[in-house]
């Protein structure tokens, strides 16, 4: 999983911080810039729901570009290793919480509570398509600890996928298209997937997870820049469950699901300092 990509997906994660970092030279860009994003954005209520979710949110932003701690498009982390073709970071992501009360294959199970997301990740570059392109490997392991009542560990994640991004003349547009699988451990499937006997039903049978395939995604995102403050951007993007070792679950309502979302960031104040 990952605030850039993972399962069940709201506002916070699903509007792309992309969007507010315009990819050109870096001593073109600001050490940091504090705003206001907001949006709004439909998502499954988790990978395989019948329900969905949808949020609007108007929250704050900061943007560093630190040499070491950074907070950007690819979330919250601290870059350890960087060359021409491959860097190596940690980063730190969060999806907000879903109450089973909202959705109908869950009822009378436990909520899905905010999940925060740690770990490495090792992005290698595979071709330079232009001036203004290229093609990039992401590939990140993550340790997910769900927040509620304190912190629990609810398993790992691991998504390659395989990203092309472009921008136009000095940040003018931006566009990213991937496409990946998400893998989970044992864990993790069961907290979206289990059903353990004492919240079996006639409709809902009990059902014991197992490790595998979690989903494929594929999507998209642009952003255009307005004026030098303001900032418009969009998403799409389209999972699909059919290959998951947990399709058989009876949480596993759908063998698709498509998000969508819309968004604004509008920087108030910017540091006079240059990323370096």
């Amino acid at each position: 999983m990952t605030l850039s990509t993972l399962l069940s997906r709201t506002l916070c994660a699903a509007l792309p911080l992309a969007a507010l970092s315009l990819p050109v030279q870096a001593e073109d860009l600001p050490l940091w810039e504090v705003g206001v994003l907001g949006g709004s954005a439909s998502t499954p209520a988790y990978p395989g729901s019948s329900d969905r979710s949808t949020r609007s949110l108007v929250l704050p932003f900061l943007i560093y570009r630190g040499e070491v701690m950074r907070a950007d498009q690819s979330g919250i982390g601290a870059r350890l290793f960087e060359s021409d073709r491959v860097e190596l970071d940690v980063g730190l992501a969060a999806s907000l919480p879903a109450r089973s009360d909202d959705v109908a294959a869950r009822a009378g199970m436990p909520d899905l509570g905010t999940l925060l997301e740690l770990g490495p990740r090792l992005k290698v570059r595979l071709a330079d398509l232009s001036p203004t392109s290229r093609l990039r490997l992401d590939i990140p392991l993550r340790a997910v600890l769900e927040a509620r009542s304190g912190l629990r560990t609810q398993g790992y994640t691991f998504e390659p996928k395989v990203v092309y991004e472009a921008r136009g003349p000095q940040g003018s547009w931006t566009f990213d298209a991937n496409v990946g699988m998400v893998f989970g451990n044992r864990k993790i499937n069961q907290y979206f997937y289990e059903v353990a006997p004492q919240y079996a039903t006639l409709e809902r049978p009990a059902f014991e997870a197992d490790s595998g395939l979690m989903l494929v995604r594929t999507g998209a995102s642009a952003s255009r820049l307005i004026n030098q403050d303001l900032r418009v951007f969009g998403f799409v993007r389209y999972e699909s469950y059919a290959g998951a070792v947990n399709r058989d679950s009876p949480l596993m309502k759908k063998e698709t699901g498509a998000s969508i979302g819309i968004g604004f960031a509008y920087t108030i104040k910017r540091s006079a300092q240059k990323a370096r």
